[in-house]
């Protein structure tokens, strides 16, 4: 797992072996297995082959160029996102995955992805030469930010030294690339070429060099830029105000209803007319409270886009011959749904315990955790909630994973079995069939998940009443998303929680910030920033080791031994309980060309080569 309920850290990527000395163009970098292997496609999926744009010189300026049928100029496609709307357009303080989709609308990185493949492919960066552990970025020449001022080494130093490597904002970036307790260092050699250097060889390293890149002169020109950090590129910001570099740029936000962006006319990459992408002059994404909004302004036609969930997908699929849209399964949805449960028994700073002695008792039981897990139906969850679209889903790596651990097995439900797991430790039943603890202490706690997400309520409704087939009383309370955020990262005043994170299917190592014991996503035993006590449980420790010690094997069947490990070792301990994967099914309307959803990327990955075709 990996992830997000922050930073969208883009695909990774894993190397058959890295050797000194060696001179690669950034497209000629090669997986050492198929990367898509193992994922079920059938007759509604797209996973074409997808042409790398190339660069061209015009004038001077290294332009991107896609490779895509060139298309038509003008108009609009109109998304959704559920909840409250981004809450920063800050790339490097996004702390959830609608803010991270909104800022990098405007911020590009130094490289992307093959949406099919996965293989790596130029962005801001030009080439890149690969000689031992330098990493030397080649830039394009002749690119600028939207006010007129050149892209250059400046801005890219600047972004990892001063704002990365220092920690602002988000830190996941940073924390993920620290190898041997030591960061990379990051030379400027000319105005476009910087080196990086890792201590050790780093298989992960190439992939993270897709985190955006910021305009250093814009940040800089804030007063007290470093200590506002958080407040930089805030919501109630004037868009004019905003120096980008992107396909698209935030032209009007109306909170709680609509966020619109236009295009970007000075955009670097070019269609094979040599003209100036993107095709579209806005996308528009529509701020829906509930997955149930959601899908009336599908129908009523007030957006053009959407993920079809559970019940719905038939009968949309029906309608669809007659219809004005195209269906697409995309396979087994890349992140994970979860069950967490709270394993902080730590005080705050008024001496006051994060999650109550007594609960701590319960939750820190092995048997307690392991009875909860085999109590879960999951089977009835992909039965009745996802309307057999999903499979169940027993391991921190997502279903189509290269490197899932694919010996755990899972189990059914068993209530015989958790209640002797309770028995064991203590745990009776009442005569009124209410379960209490071996000093009498009735087993009573709270269930929480962000409100509007009807798939992740229908699933606590589900677990409350699993439980208390073994004699818990669950209090199932749907809060605001920014609310839960808080109280996993902040307040740490939960009990039990549904999330879900998104993910990489190619890199593991993206999910350091959530299994590193000090990671910002480590939810299940958070620690507080001014907490130094190395009180790490044991298997936390050899999930420090796993993360730190995989990342350094560049060789595939090396690294899958220490994720193998890693995802056995939650399993085991349980401190969170996967629940199921969903088959991501997605509609868009037929008049949108330049398509090619796929099992890794999704839909708009590549919104700026999308068009609206003649045949409306």
């Amino acid at each position: 797992m990996k992830r997000v309920i922050y930073l969208i850290i883009l695909i990774g990527i894993i190397f058959g072996g890295l050797k000194a000395c060696i001179h690669r163009d950034i497209s000629d970098v090669e997986t050492e297995i198929p990367i898509t292997q193992g994922v079920n496609i059938d007759k509604y999926s797209i996973n074409q082959i997808f042409p790398n744009p190339k660069t061209v010189t015009i004038k001077g300026i290294d332009y991107l160029q896609s490779q895509l049928p060139v298309g038509n100029f003008g108009g609009r496609i109109i998304a959704s996102t559920i909840g409250e709307g981004p809450k920063t357009f800050n790339p490097f303080t996004a702390k959830d995955a609608t803010s991270s989709q909104m800022a990098n609308m405007m911020y590009d990185g130094l490289v992307s992805a093959n949406p099919v493949t996965g293989e790596v492919i130029p962005k801001l960066a030009k080439s890149i030469e690969i000689k031992g552990n330098n990493y030397i970025i080649h830039l394009r020449h002749g690119i600028k930010w939207s006010d007129g001022k050149p892209i250059t080494a400046d801005d890219v130093v600047f972004t990892w030294q001063d704002i990365v490597f220092k920690g602002l904002g988000n830190t996941s970036v940073r924390d993920s690339i620290i190898i041997d307790g030591k960061l990379p260092e990051i030379k400027k050699i000319d105005n476009y070429t910087v080196v990086f250097t890792v201590p050790k060889p780093f298989a992960p390293f190439l992939r993270i060099l897709a985190n955006p890149i910021a305009p250093k002169h814009y940040f800089t020109s804030i007063p007290d830029w470093e200590n506002s950090f958080d407040r930089i590129l805030a919501t109630t910001i004037n868009p004019k105000e905003i120096v980008y570099s992107g396909a698209f740029h935030l032209k009007k936000y109306v909170p709680a209803q609509r966020v619109v962006f236009d295009r970007n006319p000075n955009y670097y990459e070019i269609n094979l007319k040599k003209q100036k992408l993107p095709y579209l002059n806005q996308v528009v994404y529509l701020i829906v409270g509930d997955l149930n909004n959601e899908i009336l302004k599908f129908e009523g036609k007030e957006i053009d886009t959407i993920n079809l969930q559970g019940a719905t997908v038939a009968r949309y699929k029906s309608k669809e011959a007659a219809s004005d849209y195209a269906i697409y399964n995309l396979g087994p949805d890349t992140g994970t749904m979860f069950l967490a449960i709270n394993l902080n028994n730590r005080k705050n700073e008024k001496g006051k315990p994060y999650v109550s002695y007594l609960k701590q008792k319960w939750f820190s039981d092995l048997n307690f955790r392991t009875a909860i897990d085999y109590a879960v139906d999951r089977d009835s969850m992909v039965t009745n909630i996802a309307q057999g679209l999903a499979e169940p889903l027993f391991t921190s790596e997502s279903l189509n994973g290269i490197y899932l651990n694919k010996d755990i097995k899972g189990h059914k439900r068993d209530l015989k079995y958790a209640e002797s797991l309770l028995k064991q430790s203590g745990f009776y039943k009442s005569k009124n069939g209410l379960l209490y603890d071996k000093s009498g202490n009735k087993v009573e706690f709270d269930l929480y998940t962000n409100a509007g997400n009807t798939e992740r309520e229908s699933i606590g409704v589900m677990i409350k009443q699993d439980l208390a087939d073994l004699g818990m009383t669950v209090n199932f309370k749907p809060v605001e998303f920014n609310t839960l955020v808080n109280k996993l990262t902040n307040t740490y005043d939960w009990d039990m929680c549904i999330m879900g994170l998104t993910g990489s299917p190619l890199e593991p190592h993206n999910g350091k910030n959530v299994w590193n014991s000090y990671g910002p996503l480590h939810l299940f035993n958070q620690r507080p920033p001014q907490y130094n006590k190395d009180d790490r449980l044991s298997w936390e420790k050899e999930l420090d080791n796993i993360f730190e010690e995989g990342a350094l094997k560049l060789n595939f069947n090396d690294r899958k031994k220490y994720y193998d490990r890693y995802q056995q070792i939650i399993y085991d301990e349980r401190p969170i309980i996967y629940l199921y994967s969903p088959t991501r099914v997605v509609a868009i309307r037929r008049k949108f060309k330049n398509v090619y959803p796929t099992t890794l990327s999704g839909i708009l990955y590549n919104i700026e080569e999308i068009y609206i075709g003649n045949d409306k």
